[in-house]
């Protein structure tokens, strides 16, 4: 990718329904958007029978895979917005380190990061084009597939997050191995958050360049972290990829792509995510609706935040759940999803009902102005 300029091919079909980048602006809308985390996944019978017998990370580097995969949710249900199917932990491969995704247990890092010294094992210069060319190949592809029926977003796993997995080699309840590093190596944290920080920037840029129209930034360990800790390690890097990402998408004449930021369980840090470049910012499922429009300001549109297990509920429960969520909110800068993602043993026809239910409580609220 031309570091100076960003040159987005202008041969895209053009965009049918713009609902969801009008909410992340804060502008009018004729119903609230939808779209699910983890939307592409498990709970659907068709991604099962895609992904019987494949390694999870081939499926990531193949375009096709990852464009078909990305498709299936939107041929079942009317979201407003897709997320091209990848995975986080995609950086840190493009950093060297191995990554295997191991049935029933997850992501195993077999070498991961021990002491500070590790971090001579990474790339000290990422050419994300090649590593990472896979990913902006499938987002090509998907935004011409689907022929401007719904925005497409872009993602990334956030610094801290990643550098997480890297330590601990794999998923944690405790995270107490990259927590270690923090208060024992805290130079070569940060060493090592501005490394992440640095590729995950043009990383994002180069969604952008591949047809990305919205970006979102994932970090799913803030609830690990103590106040004091979210704000020497975590937000001083998801500000720093916001202001840069924006930035260059500035002097690119793309400044109207969203960014959103999902910081989980970050409850305490919501007025800081609110100042920190990003358009939206999304919510888990543990925090009030109202509460969260007042400690924003209105200062960013919001995305959230319905308890995904709230899915195992009977439809006219789910619909209830819905128009309490949507009136909390409220119709004006807000993006519904769930506070975390789908989980593989959900019905489709739950999450289908989801969907109906905020279209519906949404435009009957609307057309009550």
């Amino acid at each position: 990718m031309d570091k100076d300029l960003l040159i987005v091919p202008k041969d895209f079909p053009e965009l049918k329904n713009d609902t969801f980048l009008r909410a992340a602006r804060c502008e009018e809308v004729e119903h609230v958007p939808v779209w699910c985390m983890r939307q592409a996944g498990r709970y659907l019978p068709e991604f099962r029978e895609s992904r019987a017998g494949k390694d999870f990370f081939e499926t990531c580097r193949s375009p096709e895979a990852c464009c078909e995969l990305t498709l299936q949710p939107l041929r079942r249900f009317p979201f407003d917005a897709s997320i091209i199917f990848s995975d986080i932990l995609v950086v840190p491969q493009a950093l060297g380190m191995d990554v295997q995704m191991c049935p029933g247990k997850g992501p195993i890092f077999p070498e991961p990061l021990k002491e500070p010294e590790d971090l001579q094992r990474l790339r000290p210069k990422v050419d994300v084009d090649a590593e990472l060319g896979y990913v902006f190949k499938a987002i090509t592809l998907t935004r011409h597939k689907l022929e401007g029926k719904v925005p497409l977003l872009g993602f990334t796993g956030a610094p801290w997050t990643l550098m997480s997995y890297m330590i601990e080699g794999g998923g944690s309840t405790t995270h107490s191995k990259a927590k270690r590093w923090l208060y024992r190596y805290p130079e070569a944290s940060h060493k090592l958050l501005k490394q992440l920080t640095d590729v995950i920037v043009e990383y994002l840029l180069g969604q952008v360049t591949a047809g990305a129209q919205a970006l979102q930034v994932f970090e799913s360990h803030t609830g690990c972290l103590g106040p004091a800790e979210f704000k020497e390690f975590s937000l001083p890097y998801l500000r720093d990829i916001a202001r840069r990402v924006k930035d260059k998408l500035k002097e690119s004449g793309l400044e109207n792509v969203p960014m959103i930021v999902f910081a989980k369980d970050g409850h305490y840090g919501l007025e800081e995510l609110s100042e920190s470049h990003y358009d939206v910012v999304g919510l888990d499922w543990t925090v009030d609706p109202r509460s969260a429009r007042e400690r924003t300001g209105g200062k960013v549109s919001l995305q959230g935040n319905m308890d995904p297990c709230a899915l195992y509920a009977t439809k006219e429960r789910i619909s209830e759940i819905v128009k309490k969520m949507v009136e909390g909110f409220g119709t004006r800068g807000y993006i519904a999803n769930l506070g975390h993602g789908v989980y593989p043993d959900m019905d489709p026809e739950a999450v289908g009902a989801f969907v109906d239910a905020v279209h519906t409580h949404s435009r009957q609220l609307l057309n009550r102005k």
